[in-house]
């Protein structure tokens, strides 16, 4: 079976400029074969570049780029139903817009700081869920890639993070974000399973991203970590990507509530 045949439905992907995972995945989905993609991101310029490099290998790809903040009510839901009116549905969604924390422990904590990294992390990925959902529950599902297993309405998969399963010194703000978007995903899997939508969450290691590697400092930080992890490296974009791919597809039609853990092994030492 082709791999193109996997994705004949509409892809949406929030946090999707730049070089990071959101990017890697909004190229993966048109290098797969799916033909219809809408992108966000708060990001204005590197949107756009994610769009370019789309438009430029697949010219095929029927792109809808909108920037904006997901953690803005009025922006999501608008996003939503622009990319649903110009592409048709959704499908295949993946909430990848996050942002990292300042790296201090909770007594040294702001409360802005607190609700700015819970506001885009956990409250933006519900709201985005949350539009998908509303539309998923709408459509009808698309076959299989399989004959022999269950149409899928929808599936969606929610970027967590390592640290929403274990801990790490001066991020209290930022795991606890992380653990609520798994608590989530694993609720949302229960409520909408009977109305054939499956919810997971990737749950990235360290990966080399703008956030990660803009500077010295930034790459200092994070080094412990990275000897950690038995692989002892950073992960690549496009490996994340590969994964959310994987539970987006049909391929993944038994996978339902599941925080796959894609680290290196950091977990696991």
């Amino acid at each position: 079976m082709s791999q193109k045949s996997l994705f004949p439905g509409v892809a949406v992907v929030t946090g999707a400029g730049g070089t990071g995972i959101g990017a890697a995945t909004a190229k993966a989905f048109a290098a797969a074969g799916c033909k219809r993609i809408a992108i966000t991101d708060l990001n204005e310029a590197s949107l756009q570049q994610t769009a370019d490099a789309i438009l430029s290998a697949y010219p095929e790809t029927q792109l809808v780029v909108r920037p904006g903040n997901i953690a803005d009510e009025t922006f999501v839901e608008s996003f939503m139903q622009g990319a649903i009116l110009m592409l048709g549905r959704i499908d295949y969604a993946v909430n990848c817009a996050g942002i990292l924390g300042g790296g201090q422990r909770s007594t040294e904590t702001t409360a802005e700081s607190f609700d700015r990294i819970n506001d885009v992390n956990y409250r933006g990925c519900w709201l985005c869920s949350r539009a998908e959902l509303k539309q998923m529950l709408k459509q009808d599902p698309l076959p299989s890639h399989d004959p022999d297993r269950e149409p899928q309405r929808g599936s969606i998969v929610n970027v967590a993070s390592q640290l929403g399963i274990v801990g790490r010194p001066e991020a209290p703000a930022y795991c606890g974000s992380k653990a609520a978007v798994i608590g989530m995903t694993r609720s949302d899997a229960i409520d909408y399973s009977k109305d054939g939508i499956r919810v997971n969450c990737v749950c990235p290691g360290l990966v080399e991203t703008p956030m990660t590697v803009q500077s010295e400092e930034s790459r200092e930080r994070f080094r412990p970590a990275v000897e950690i992890a038995p692989m002892k490296r950073m992960g690549k974009p496009a490996e994340i990507a590969d994964s959310i791919l994987f539970l987006c597809s049909t391929q993944a039609s038994f996978v339902q509530g599941h925080a796959l853990v894609v680290d290196g092994g950091y977990v696991i030492n």
